[in-house]
């Protein structure tokens, strides 16, 4: 696999600098089969999307790489896997999400799977992008909170979750991801992001309960890059139109100011 010529980091970074917001996909493989990954591709295509994130809290089937492979032949989105686990490194990604749960005090979710996947990594090829994982109280528990044994961040302390990402920051972590959860209740408060965004300089991504338009726009306004979509994307595809629309619109205006 021939590595870009701007790596994905310089490439989010690039973004930022310039004011340009982002969107994600966040695909599952225990939720896709190949023709739902296949309808989801067809409208990609209609309505752009910046990454395919993939993976999820609990990846128990065991076509996440052919998934992956399916992508590459069909599209030239950049594939990041989104790993809850050491064993959830297969397929011909680009890069990876090196995800460090920093809203927890779970050991294993800090290094301990790091240290397990250090090697696989090394040899991988995949592009690495550190990052500062933050679970934010999204008012139920989530299956993220759940199988990392952690408690999210209070939903109403911004300041609690800009201490941990400016920490997150200075121990060298490339990138924050601010996430309510897989199935959230309510979405990361623009305070939160808000409080995070002026505290650190690192590209923020946000998801989690971002199931409206509305709600997406919120999210970048307050301050995130990256706005992830996922669970209802699963269950209603054509939200892809309206979430990319809002993206869309959003750097159009950012553009002409």
């Amino acid at each position: 696999m021939r590595p870009p010529t701007t790596s994905l980091y310089d490439a989010l970074r690039l973004r930022r600098q310039h004011g340009h917001k982002a969107l994600a996909v966040l695909l599952d493989p225990d939720n896709l089969d190949e023709n739902s990954l296949l309808h989801l591709l067809r409208l990609s295509a209609v309505h752009p999307v910046d990454y395919f994130f993939v993976g999820g809290s609990l990846v128990l089937s065991s076509h996440q790489a052919a998934l992956i492979a399916l992508i590459k032949e069909h599209s030239s989105v950049p594939v990041l896997l989104f790993p809850s686990h050491s064993l959830h490194l297969d397929g011909p990604a680009d890069g990876v999400l090196l995800l460090s749960l920093i809203s927890g005090r779970n050991p294993d979710f800090l290094i301990g799977q790091h240290v397990v996947a250090a090697p696989r990594l090394r040899a991988s090829g995949l592009q690495l992008l550190p990052t500062g994982y933050m679970l934010v109280d999204s008012g139920r528990q989530t299956t993220a909170s759940y199988m990392s044994g952690t408690t999210p961040l209070p939903a109403d302390k911004p300041g609690i979750a800009a201490c941990t990402a400016l920490a997150g920051e200075q121990l060298g972590l490339k990138l924050m991801y601010l996430d309510g959860g897989s199935g959230a209740q309510n979405p990361v408060s623009g305070a939160i992001i808000r409080a995070v965004r002026d505290t650190v300089d690192t590209p923020i991504i946000v998801g989690g309960g971002l199931n409206t338009g509305e709600k997406v726009y919120a999210a970048l306004s307050a301050g995130a890059d990256v706005v992830v979509v996922g669970n209802h994307i699963e269950a209603n595809p054509e939200f892809l139109g309206e979430v990319a629309g809002v993206v869309a619109s959003f750097n159009g205006v950012a553009a002409s100011a």
